[in-house]
């Protein structure tokens, strides 16, 4: 069984961001969404880590991120924090498929 340090990485990089948004911004938005996705991205992860084929959280709570960010960024083009979060979540989305479709051997 192989944790899922990257998901792990990846929810705390969410929910820090909200935090941050929070912090500078005063958003109370950015706080919730920050620590929703956070947690879900985190559940997700752990539940990867003990089942490999199951993804469906983790594609849901990150096409989703994609999606609001992405369109975010597009209304504004700032690449903070709007096009990082939309890059890396298309990211962990093409990360997960991939890994749905040639899942790693166990003995290796």
């Amino acid at each position: 069984m192989s944790v899922d340090w990257l998901g792990y990485a990846f929810a705390a990089l969410i929910a820090t961001g909200g935090i941050i948004g929070f912090i500078k911004a005063g958003s109370i938005m950015s706080l919730l969404g920050g620590i929703v996705f956070g947690v879900l991205s985190a559940i997700g992860s752990f539940q990867l880590s003990k089942n490999p084929k199951n993804i469906w959280l983790l594609f849901g709570t990150y096409g989703t991120l994609a999606v609001l960010m992405g369109v975010r960024f597009l209304s504004s083009w700032k690449i903070m924090p709007a096009g990082l979060i939309t890059g890396a979540s298309l990211f962990m989305v093409l990360r997960l498929f991939l890994g749905f479709l040639w899942p790693r051997n166990k003995n290796s």
